[in-house]
């Protein structure tokens, strides 16, 4: 059924239910947070401060939130992270094998996969699971029970490597600085038909598509499938793997929160004060809907992005001003970093984006204009139409039991000299502040109107495009 809440402008918030997905529906014996956030290291964790509490209900029992609020697809968690007790004997095993070396592109999907964010995938996918992802935009189990699966996990070889390999049923795989990672068991090697593959993702085969440049059209044409295996927690030593927290860990901070609800929201972007209306106005309205306790997951992207996208550190940065500056509540914000490449693949990468994060837990996912899109390559249009991902995700195999949260245009109102929702009637009033806009801003040195983004959050973006401009300086000089 379809929920409809009036917003204070009048415009209206539909949110798409089709079915029940809270086993903890809102109730007024949900008690307050308690002490001690698990992950002390992230400051964006830190700040959050719960204090202990034993409410009873009436039959005095300890009630008890747990974060199945969504049950992860395949209704297991996948880890496939080698018990501490086991990884030397794996090791010795995986280093007699013949070996695949990983990408820094393939070491993040072996992350994503091996902590179970494309649940319940267990490895790189094998042919039969690669064209149903590819062709039907899921899987369906053993059970007959159906699960979104809208982007290829597949893992690329060579004719080299595929011979090395001969008819060996197990492979280990080496990361780019030949560190053994772990191992591919039981394995599968099938065409990879790079042109299928692209056409069916993109919808297009045009140049200049960053994942297909960057990725595909330099990978072999082969793809290796089979079960994983991963030695240790992968780990990128770049100052922010306390922010990387697993889909576990994120289940058991919304335990330790006692959400009633948990909305995501990604993006790969600087935060700005419409984004921060968008969430805060979110909550509000799961309030009023008679939650307790909804919990904002702030989610950026951190793998693979495209050149021109602001660097994953510089966001990070940006987002703890945020909650500094108090755009944003701590208590009732989680910010983590999600380790998928990003694609560009519009409506069929955002259901991969609202997939995973039902295996984190979260039963409410944001959607706003053009998700995962891209201007066209070759043309001066949007690759994709800006309205299809959400109606997408409101009918997506698989994706059923999420709720889909579509959101209003923001842009700055120059009589509010603030960021609003926008307002058709007086659309004279209000300023469209693109990405490329804000960029120029930052570049320039030229300030954006007051109240477009906090002021500790706009400084990390100035200082980034000023040290690039002076990087560039220097390049041009030599």
């Amino acid at each position: 059924m379809s929920l409809t809440i009036k917003s204070h402008l009048s415009s209206q918030f539909t949110l798409s239910f089709r079915k029940p997905v809270s086993k903890n529906l809102p109730s007024s014996n949900l008690y307050p947070l308690r002490t001690n956030s698990i992950y002390g290291a992230n400051p964006l964790l830190l700040r959050f401060a719960m204090s202990s509490v034993s409410r009873r209900n009436d039959g005095g029992a300890k009630p008890i939130v747990k974060s199945s609020l969504i049950d992860p697809d395949g209704g297991v968690l996948v880890n496939l992270v080698v018990p501490e007790s086991e990884r030397g004997l794996k090791a010795g095993v995986a280093e007699g094998l013949p070996k695949v070396k990983l990408t820094k592109i393939d070491v993040e999907w072996v992350h994503v996969i091996s902590e179970g964010w494309a649940s319940p995938l267990k490895g790189f996918m094998r042919e039969r699971e690669y064209l149903q992802s590819l062709h039907f935009n899921s899987l369906r189990l053993e059970s007959g029970a159906v699960v979104n699966m809208s982007l290829p996990i597949v893992l690329p070889i060579d004719d080299d490597t595929k011979d090395k390999i001969d008819k060996s049923a197990d492979v280990g795989l080496v990361g780019p600085d030949g560190r053994l990672i772990g191992t591919l068991r039981s394995i599968e090697i099938y065409k990879h038909n790079k042109e299928e593959r692209i056409a069916r993702t993109w919808g297009t085969t045009a140049p200049g598509l960053p994942y297909v440049e960057e990725v595909i059209t330099p990978a072999g044409d082969w793809l290796i499938g089979g079960d994983l295996e991963v030695l240790q927690p992968i780990k990128y030593n770049d100052g922010m793997d306390h922010y990387r927290l697993s889909p576990q860990q994120l289940r058991d901070e919304f335990d330790k929160r006692q959400a009633d609800a948990v909305f995501a929201f990604q993006l790969r972007n600087p935060v700005h004060n419409g984004h921060a209306l968008l969430m805060n106005d979110t909550r509000r309205r799961l309030l009023e809907m008679g939650y307790k306790n909804p919990i904002l997951l702030l989610h950026p992207l951190g793998g693979f992005t495209k050149a021109d996208d602001v660097p994953l550190d510089v966001r990070m940065e940006q987002h703890s001003k945020v909650l500094e500056d108090g755009v944003l509540d701590p208590e009732t914000t989680i910010v983590a970093i999600f380790p998928s490449p990003m694609h560009y693949a519009g409506p069929t990468e955002v259901q991969w984006h609202a997939k995973s994060r039902i295996n984190a837990g979260a039963n409410f996912y944001i959607v706003g204009r053009d998700p995962a899109g891209m201007s066209h390559p070759t043309e001066k249009r949007d690759l994709y139409d800006p309205d299809h991902g959400k109606k997408v995700l409101s009918m997506a195999p698989g994706l059923e039991k999420l709720n889909i949260l579509p959101f209003r245009v923001a842009a700055y109102d120059k009589v509010e000299k603030k960021m609003a929702f926008f307002d058709p009637s007086r659309g004279q009033d209000f300023l469209f502040i693109s990405g490329t806009k804000m960029r120029t801003y930052a570049r320039t040195g030229e300030n954006p109107p007051n109240g477009f983004m906090c002021p500790g959050g706009w400084e990390v973006l100035v200082k980034y495009y000023k040290s690039l401009q002076a990087e560039e300086g220097a390049a041009a000089s030599v």
